[in-house]
């Protein structure tokens, strides 16, 4: 699926013909279609009701929407038709793929398959007849980067999997971190700054809504596949303004010896926002606040990272029940004395 920021251009929306899609209800006055898989995710982040079971009130075969015209929320084309798409998987996202042939090779190739053999996939010609829309421009491809790449690498279709893989990461780090914004509110905006921006807009409109779901499968020890839940829960907020731009600004005096590094910490300090820090059982600290939650290890161990900069002073022994050279007492060491020695 294209960034965000890539909306503007949707020519067609993409399903499996062979997969199997739910109608859920989300609400008193909206159905959902999506994969099961996803509307379980949904229902555990209360974005439909029945938290626990959504509900399904019919099922169909991808094959059976093929043709349907669709609302496409900030696109050019404010309707576009569903089309078959065979690389469509169950397993990620909603199974519901947004197309925008002048950002992702994927739908670039999958496009000219469908408009050379539309008798074969048994399609109208003309709900393939919308074409791609330039959306951001980039130094190396210029405003139609799917285009660009697939003929650059010679793909011919849909089925050349391993090139296209190769296209797609070329073009989404092109995209993301060289890309400006060609169209819409945010044109000339650089992408990586659009993207997020672009994402509240259309959650204010009431036309998105955020949703998370595990990366891959994941399964707990009782058999049961793994869900992303919206639950009660301590963050550490790494993307608090002065923390991420003191490390930003700590990045750019390092010498990480090649771009494609200092993108990768660029990415993380952009991806790493609000860090859950808390769990309600299992072993660790109690969170001093609100005990009846534990510190996550993970978080507990960056935790004691800090600490160990200066535990030498504060104790000469492991367990801390001796001064240590300072002469300081826990007592002592309140708020204002942690947020000078840390922070300042």
């Amino acid at each position: 699926m294209p960034p965000m920021g890539s909306r503007y251009g949707q020519t067609n929306c993409f399903v499996g013909t062979t997969l199997d899609y739910g109608l859920f209800s989300a609400n008193d006055e909206e159905i959902y279609v999506c994969s099961y898989r996803a509307a379980r995710n949904m229902a555990f982040q209360d974005i439909i009701k029945s938290r626990d079971n959504p509900v399904k009130l019919a099922e169909l075969k991808g094959s059976q929407i093929i043709g349907t015209k669709i609302k496409a929320p900030f696109s050019v084309n404010p309707e576009v038709y569903v089309l078959p798409m065979e690389g469509v998987l169950a397993s990620k996202g909603t199974g519901v793929v947004t197309s925008v042939p002048s950002d992702s090779p994927d739908d670039y190739a999958t496009l000219m398959d469908l408009r050379k053999k539309a008798e074969f996939y048994k399609i109208n010609p003309e709900w393939a007849a919308l074409d791609p829309v330039p959306v951001l421009s980039t130094p190396t491809y210029g405003e139609m980067t799917a285009p660009v790449l697939v003929k650059q690498m010679k793909i011919q279709s849909q089925k050349d999997t391993l090139r296209l893989a190769e296209a797609k990461e070329l073009a989404y780090k092109e995209g993301f971190y060289k890309g400006t914004m060609s169209i819409g509110e945010f044109k000339g905006m650089p992408v990586e700054e659009a993207k997020p921006r672009v994402r509240q807009k259309m959650i204010e409109a009431g036309l998105a809504f955020a949703y998370a779901e595990p990366d891959r499968f994941v399964k707990s020890r009782s058999g049961d596949e793994c869900v992303v839940a919206l639950m009660d829960q301590w963050y550490l907020d790494y993307g608090e303004e002065k923390w991420k731009a003191q490390a930003e600004k700590l990045l750019e005096r390092m010498n990480t010896y090649s771009s494609e590094t200092k993108h990768a910490f660029e990415a993380v300090l952009n991806w790493l926002n609000k860090w859950a820090c808390a769990r309600t059982y299992g072993l660790g600290s109690k969170l001093p606040w609100d005990p009846q939650f534990l510190v996550e290890s993970l978080s507990d161990s960056t935790i004691y990272m800090s600490y160990y900069t200066i535990s030498n002073l504060l104790h000469s022994d492991m367990n801390g029940s001796e001064p240590g050279p300072l002469g300081v007492t826990p007592d002592q060491m309140t708020d204002e004395v942690w947020d000078y020695v840390l922070a300042s």
